[in-house]
């Protein structure tokens, strides 16, 4: 046989080297998915973090302005600014809302091209609605406003909490979140049919705002609702919200598009969200709602409440007294006999009160009532005016009481306060693993709650499962609570194309959710894993860098208590505790160096001076506008742009250089910052090109935004903008 090698050793030596490749491969591949699924996690965080904290910032400014609309004389110019949309909580007979609805004086001329409706509705009429609208054409203001009438109509017929059955065999299928992205309920449609006797669907809220479509999404569903009112269910938001939309993008949107008419479009709306359902249940044991519970829910007394009273969830109506005669008057005696109750009200409800702490604890207190900060001896002195004006009221009353009856108890204040809860914690709640019922101090409004609590609630109400949305999740589903708790999100590529999933659930007479994913952008069936993890990684870093740099003078204040010796360097470590310390992202900032920093020396520590440097301002010459002003801009720009729309009470997208001016104190009141007159008019000037004394808030809006001067992109106005996760400005001073 000889000594050469067998063949059986041969077999063995190259065996051996492909076990030793494939483990290589195999480690590769494992390191390769870790790192993947890293990458996806930091991008979610950052995009998640930067939205929360816009919605806790929108509820602050909200609470601020309550607060100034409670203390300030009814004079003053602030409380003249803001007050119009605090009177859209004001309950108002019906009579004087159906005006608004008034259409048959809009002539639809001949050129117009879009669909055409007639009443009462029909099935062909609704799908051509969306035909049309896939097609990228609009419906005329005349139908607009009819169809909002017919819906008013109906929609004052539903009950607060709607029930179905699925008998006869039929799957009723449920959406979340669409957020004006008609792609998406399109797809759906495509996908599952579109609502019919045959295929009911549930409406999960939040069909406005972010996206560009969400006028059309409302007027498809609200045709459906028509068409099929025992067959389509809508529940509302916590974005079916006039306040909210401000901020959001719905009021611009519906202004755009129908500029004649949108004033009076949105002001319809704002009754209608109100007169949207709060909840669905389902033959018994399955309830659908937008946000969640909390661990004082109630379903008797959500069944019961006088939902169009809440024009917006985020301030409990305002109270009236009512004549023998049965007409409703405010009287400057009881807007202060009220207010008294609100200034406790609120601190009731919106927040749950807690020592102020120091400046580290400021960034994590949810909607921290501005009253709060009255002094001690303030607030007494307060309440002894207003228990005198309650005795001078009370004393003119017993005279007239014969023609006038007031009712002001504290039992209807106490009542409403808890009504006005309910609603708050069932469009703004969030679901945690731990047990118990906390504020949802990320958000700003309603709470966490946990298994517990989950438990507690479906053992009383004889319940299964509770489906809500309100949360975007990867995969457009997940469940928690041990299976009991389905979160449901139907906006697919919500924060970027190939970001998440949107998912819709089909239940059937069993109850067994069953779940049907997709995503809407064809581009997204075009990328590989990598490159949609990518793709999604670039845009959140593209925001965080935003952040980051509005964030420009705490950063180097940060920097330079570490760099002892000013010498503009520190080590990456440095870096990323001084970062953290200011942004409190809870991000893996020693990882993100790489794709943040690019101005590191020989050594490996980083410049961050000239790390600044990489951002440039796109715009018009800023030099001579004051620094911190600027700063100010791009931290607060959402808040800013807020004040704007509130300011601009004829919604015509222009404010005279006085509002302007009156919103920037406004602002810094809010901020407790001191902003000179000057500063303010050198701004104005610079915006001002034309010199007609207005200034046009979109223009302004576009000319201050960050561009990256390493890569040149245009980011235009992102929806994260300005929504810096501290006010550290108001902490620790309890006068404002």
């Amino acid at each position: 046989m000889g000594c050469g090698v067998t063949k059986s050793d041969q077999f063995h030596k190259q065996s051996g080297k492909a076990l030793k490749a494939a483990v290589l491969i195999q480690r590769w591949y494992r390191q390769y998915v870790a790192r993947t699924e890293m990458r996806r996690r930091y991008t979610w965080h950052i995009f998640q973090s930067i939205e929360y904290s816009g919605e806790q910032a929108q509820i602050k400014l909200y609470n601020f302005l309550g607060y100034l609309m409670d203390n300030f004389t009814p004079s003053s110019n602030e409380r003249n600014l803001i007050s119009h949309i605090f009177r859209e909580n004001e309950v108002c007979r019906d009579a004087e809302w159906e005006r608004y609805f008034c259409y048959k004086n809009i002539e639809v001329p001949e050129i117009y091209s879009g669909p055409h409706l007639t009443f009462p509705l029909t099935v062909e009429q609704a799908v051509g609605l969306v035909e049309a609208f896939r097609k990228k054409k609009q419906l005329h203001s005349r139908y607009v406003l009819q169809l909002l009438l017919e819906t008013w109509k109906r929609l004052r017929m539903l009950p607060n909490i709607n029930r179905i059955s699925t008998c006869h065999s039929k799957e009723i299928t449920i959406c979340g979140d669409l957020h004006g992205q008609l792609e998406d309920l399109l797809l759906i449609f495509y996908k599952n049919g579109m609502p019919s006797l045959e295929k009911p669907y549930v409406f999960n809220g939040d069909f406005v705002d972010r996206g560009k479509d969400s006028i059309e999404i409302l007027l498809i569903l609200f045709s459906f609702l028509l068409v099929y009112p025992s067959d389509v269910y809508l529940n509302r938001g916590n974005h079916e919200d006039h306040i909210v939309n401000l901020r959001y993008g719905f009021t611009k949107e519906v202004l755009t598009k129908y500029k004649m008419h949108g004033k009076r479009i949105l002001k319809l709306l704002q009754k209608i969200f109100s007169w949207l359902p709060l909840a669905t249940v389902i033959d018994q044991k399955v309830l659908i709602l937008h946000g969640g519970i909390s661990d004082t829910t109630d379903l008797s007394v959500l069944t019961r409440l006088d939902r169009h009273n809440y024009v917006s969830a985020l301030r409990p109506p305002k109270k009236k007294h009512v004549i023998s005669v049965g007409t409703s008057i405010d009287s400057d005696i009881d807007e202060d006999i009220w207010s008294t109750n609100r200034i406790l009200e609120r601190r009731a409800s919106l927040t749950y009160p807690k020592p102020l702490g120091g400046r580290d604890s400021f960034q994590n207190r949810s909607l921290q009532d501005f009253s709060d900060r009255l002094k001690v001896n303030g607030v007494e002195d307060e309440l002894e005016i207003r228990r005198r004006k309650q005795s001078v009221f009370n004393s003119a009353t017993s005279r007239s009481e014969k023609d006038i009856t007031v009712s002001v108890s504290s039992d209807s204040v106490n009542s409403e306060k808890d009504e006005w809860k309910q609603i708050l914690d069932l469009l703004w709640s969030d679901p945690t693993s731990q047990n118990g019922c906390m504020p949802n101090e990320v958000r700003g409004g309603g709470c966490y709650w946990g298994p517990d609590v989950t438990e507690d609630f479906l053992n009383k109400h004889n319940l299964q499962l509770i489906i809500r949305s309100h949360e975007c999740k990867q995969d457009g589903y997940e469940f928690c609570h041990n299976r009991k708790v389905l979160t449901l999100f139907s906006a697919s590529n919500y924060y970027d194309v190939g970001s998440n999933r949107g998912a819709y659930v089909k239940l059937g007479p069993d109850l067994v959710p069953y779940m049907i994913q997709y995503q809407a952008s064809s581009m997204t069936r075009e990328l590989t894993v990598r490159q949609s993890v990518g793709r999604t990684e670039r845009s959140a870093l593209k925001v965080l860098r935003e952040q980051l740099f509005s964030h420009r003078s705490d950063l180097i204040c940060a920097f330079k208590k570490i760099d002892s010796n000013n010498t503009g360097r520190l080590s990456p470590s440095d870096w990323a505790t001084a970062v953290e310390s200011v942004m409190r992202l809870c991000l893996p900032w020693r990882m993100l160096r790489y794709q943040l920093v690019t101005s590191r020396t020989s050594d490996g520590m980083i410049d961050y001076y000239e790390w600044f440097n990489e951002l440039a301002i796109a715009g018009p010459n800023t030099d001579h506008i004051d620094q911190s002003l600027l700063e100010t801009l791009y931290r607060h720009r959402s808040t800013l742009e807020t004040i704007f729309r509130i300011v601009d009470t004829d919604n015509s997208g222009f404010i005279t250089i006085e509002d302007f001016r009156q919103t920037w104190k406004l602002l810094s009141v809010y901020l407790k910052m001191e902003i000179t007159d000057e500063a303010i008019y050198d701004l104005a000037v610079t915006i001002d090109s034309n010199q007609d004394g207005s200034i046009d808030i979109d223009e302004f809006m576009e000319a201050f935004r960050l561009t990256d001067k390493k890569s040149r992109l245009e980011r235009g106005r992102s929806m994260f903008m300005g929504t810096a996760p501290d006010l550290t400005k108001l902490e620790g001073d309890p006068n404002i």
